[in-house]
């Protein structure tokens, strides 16, 4: 929104971009640098009307519907910070053409703005592309997770896709350091996933008989069972997409994921952190598709970032290594 005046009401006529996006959405892409708490606050007060009348933060947007927005302020960037970010995200850019774009994320930092992060990587490649129309998340991934990641481009690519993801005809690799024996070469984990909060109102996931279906296929890359402590690398194919289901299907297992500060070992993660691995070994190495408009395979990699190689090389390079490379 820095090219409309922040003091005065705007009428916005959604276009074929905006169409079946919710209104918060639309709201965050158009209020460029407003926090999404004010956008809610607007939102829930009223402020915001749709076609004259006072609408949730879930409704889905119409080619044709008129939004009224008031009048917001907009905090100023800080000098010298957007520029560098912008840089940033530009060289970590795996592909990119009319309908999407792929990022190879590094991990640290949020997809999106909220819980305590103002500015997420959408918000900040949104404002590193300020002639950009169309700019949303096509998944998520959590914020100490690096690897591929894919923004759409155009609201009809972002439909697409997302049927794929629905669907599961989206391939999601990622890599995984465990602590533990990890003996099979293959092994489909199959165990159903419930979100719960802690008493201090954090978000956690575990392993409930009525929980959503979650189906996690594990196969072993490498394994050093003479290691102390032993240690496996491991690739995990996601077959459904639930909150934190490779982190809670080994926790379940009773294999501690490297790093990992809500299901791992904390004591295990500082001497990790002793070890120069100061963050979470999970990565999302490969991503295979049918591209949305072409109808061609498609797939992205990522290779595993210097500091995750550096510690899997350290570890390899010790006398009780014990290669078992994966054979299924």
């Amino acid at each position: 929104m820095n090219e409309l005046s922040k003091d005065v009401v705007h009428w916005l006529t959604v276009g074929e971009e905006g169409a079946g996006q919710r209104i918060d959405n639309f709201l965050v892409r158009v209020l460029k640098g407003v926090p999404k708490s004010h956008v809610y606050r607007i939102l829930r007060t009223g402020q915001v009307r749709l076609n004259k009348g006072r609408v949730g933060a879930e409704t889905r947007l119409a080619v044709g519907d008129v939004v009224r927005i008031p009048p917001v302020r907009v905090a100023a960037p800080a000098p010298g910070r957007a520029r560098p970010l912008a840089r940033t995200l530009h060289w970590s850019i795996l592909y990119e053409d009319d309908d999407f774009l792929a990022i190879d994320k590094p991990s640290g930092l949020a997809v999106h703005g909220g819980s305590g992060v103002a500015h997420g990587m959408i918000e900040q490649l949104r404002a590193a592309r300020p002639e950009a129309k169309f700019l949303e998340l096509v998944h998520r991934l959590d914020r100490e997770t690096s690897g591929v990641l894919l923004v759409a481009k155009r609201r009809a690519a972002l439909v697409a896709l997302h049927a794929q993801l629905r669907d599961g005809s989206v391939d999601k690799r990622y890599l995984a350091l465990v602590r533990g024996r990890w003996r099979d070469a293959k092994r489909v984990v199959d165990l159903p996933l419930q979100r719960f909060s802690t008493r201090e109102g954090e978000r956690r996931v575990r392993v409930e008989d009525d929980g959503q279906e979650a189906i996690t296929i594990f196969r072993r890359q490498q394994a050093w069972p003479r290691h102390d402590p032993p240690l496996a690398l491991l690739e995990a194919e996601l077959k459904t997409g639930r909150t934190h289901q490779i982190r809670v299907h080994l926790a379940h297992l009773g294999f501690a994921l490297a790093g990992d500060d809500k299901y791992g070992d904390f004591a295990w993660n500082r001497e990790l952190a002793k070890s120069h691995l100061k963050r979470m070994f999970l990565h999302a190495h490969r991503l295979r598709f049918v591209h949305p408009t072409t109808g061609e395979a498609v797939s992205l990699e990522a290779a595993l970032p210097a500091d995750l190689r550096s510690f899997v090389d350290k570890v390899g390079a010790s006398p009780s290594r014990l290669d078992m490379s994966s054979d299924g």
